[in-house]
């Protein structure tokens, strides 16, 4: 029997690409986000690259307000068990907070509410329906979260931390619960504005790059797939850095 699998964040970036590179084995596919017609133009892509076998299906949730997770999540558990949840969805919300109180207040809620709720809410309510043993939970970080990045590092830190903790309690369930955090990956809504606001941004991040280049959704993507994979059933509690030497790890 093969997978099934919940993408949130799915129809753009980093999760359209997770969700091409996860349909081997895949029998159910579901696409999470908050417009509907993205998702649906990202799961017509998913369909023709699957063929015959596996099914993608779609679901516009706001995956920061909790009345919206409670009906996703009854919804989901009214299906099978599910082996591989990625939640991938995320963004900078809080770029434009000035020095005011009220403004530096309104960006780092946006910022814990877009990437820090989002993937704890639907996570939690889903965790007693994730097949035992076996499932991966695989949360997107970032390069932010260790080198400082203010609400919204702050945010990814969070997200590091909330992976640890639920990594080690669902361990004895066989479960395995780890976060992926990218460096500069350009080939994204959270880059496009940015840099055609300011071209220039694109050269000074690759300066800090020891490889001398930006990565790839796809190289997001395959680590992804490594961590949702039988093989990684010993690896759990993991901040794996997809950055190009950018942050060196330590052991």
């Amino acid at each position: 029997m093969g997978r099934r699998i919940i993408v949130t964040g799915g129809g753009t970036g980093i999760g359209r690409a997770i969700g091409a590179r996860l349909l081997a084995g895949c029998e159910e596919m579901v696409l999470v986000g908050r417009r509907r017609g993205v998702l649906e133009d990202a799961a017509d892509a998913l369909r023709t690259l699957a063929g015959d076998g596996t099914e993608v299906t779609v679901a516009a949730c706001d995956l920061a307000d909790p009345a919206q997770v409670g009906d996703l999540a009854g919804a989901l558990r009214a299906g099978p068990t599910i082996d591989v949840l990625v939640a991938n969805a995320g963004g900078n919300f809080g770029q434009a907070a000035g020095d005011d109180p009220a403004d530096v207040a309104r960006a780092w809620r946006a910022d814990f509410e877009g990437n820090v709720l989002t993937a704890v809410l639907l996570t939690q309510a889903l965790l007693p329906h994730l097949t035992r043993p076996g499932a991966r939970v695989v949360a997107m970080s970032s390069i932010a979260a260790l080198r400082g990045n203010g609400s919204y590092g702050a945010a990814k830190a969070a997200v590091n931390a909330w992976v640890l903790s639920l990594a080690t309690q669902v361990a004895p369930d066989g479960i395995t619960v780890n976060a992926v955090a990218p460096g500069f990956v350009p080939d994204t809504p959270f880059w496009h504005d940015r840099l055609a606001a300011d071209p220039a941004a694109y050269e000074s991040r690759l300066r800090p790059i020891p490889m001398g280049r930006a990565g790839t959704v796809e190289e997001v993507a395959a680590a992804v797939d490594y961590l949702a994979s039988a093989d990684a059933g010993w690896t759990t509690g993991q901040i794996l850095q997809v950055n190009g030497g950018t942050l060196l790890g330590r052991g």
